[in-house]
């Protein structure tokens, strides 16, 4: 890891990011609002993970956004490539290795909520892991042990609410429920999701925020919705129609983020 975070910082050539943006499925368009300066492959970063999910691309990118310099990782690699929760580990740490201190998490999710349907942008509040898995299984350390009942920063959370307000994008807040997928989710499930309290469903993120507050990283998280959850409609779901879906609701949240980044 110390070698692949040294190669990054001789990269980055000065440019010292506090930011990192993980992208979701379909939201790999902020690259294009990205003054970038440096492009690295994950395939030229040892440790990091090889996706092969349609829709996510697998490289490092930074430059300025809004006048800031920011860290764009477009390509995160899911636990059910692998079954490996931890595949996203090796670039958290490096992250915070070479001085990132705030972690924006993007992902693609199905509505739970009748009135939050597809294009919404719902910032997650709290999450509920119900695939049981976890990144930290395995570290022989006490550091294991890491809180999660502030998982989601407060004072970014109410900085993400100011910038959307500043620009018009209506907000939602909620709970995100992981499932480990890859097959979508079953309508009895969304039912029991619905009484468990969550508002929208989806395979990802929850196991980047537990490595990122192990790292001791401030967390911010959205979904974007991309469909209704199984059931719902009575339309069978698919990757395509998150593919087709997320860039229209892409660009409500690459406005608040920029918005964001114009008031640092």
């Amino acid at each position: 890891m110390k070698a692949t975070t040294a190669k990054i910082i001789r990269r980055l050539d000065g440019l010292m990011p506090r930011t990192a943006i993980i992208l979701g499925s379909g939201l790999g368009g902020l690259v294009d609002s990205l003054d970038v300066e440096v492009r690295i492959p994950f395939s030229g970063l040892e440790g990091f993970p090889k996706s092969a999910v349609s829709g996510h691309s697998g490289e490092l990118v930074a430059g300025k956004l809004a006048g800031q310099p920011v860290i764009l990782i477009s390509g995160r690699v899911h636990y059910y490539e692998s079954g490996d929760a931890s595949a996203m580990r090796t670039p958290i740490e490096c992250l915070r290795a070479i001085g990132v201190e705030n972690l924006v998490l993007t992902n693609s999710a199905g509505s739970v909520d009748d009135d939050m349907g597809p294009g919404s942008v719902m910032q997650i509040t709290d999450h509920i892991d119900f695939s049981g898995r976890n990144p930290l299984i395995g570290e022989p350390t006490d550091d294991r042990f890491v809180g999660m009942t502030t998982a989601y920063d407060d004072n970014l959370a109410a900085a993400m609410d100011s910038a959307a307000t500043k620009v018009g994008v209506k907000l939602y807040k909620g709970v995100y429920m992981w499932f480990s997928g890859p097959s979508f989710e079953t309508p009895a499930e969304i039912r029991m999701s619905r009484i468990l309290g969550a508002n929208a469903v989806g395979m990802s993120t929850v196991p980047e925020v537990i490595l990122a507050r192990f790292y001791d990283l401030r967390v911010a998280a959205f979904s974007v919705v991309t469909n209704y959850a199984a059931g719902m409609t009575g339309n069978e779901l698919s990757h395509d129609e998150t593919k087709e879906v997320a860039p229209k609701g892409g660009e409500n949240l690459t406005r608040i983020l920029i918005s964001w980044l114009e008031s640092l």
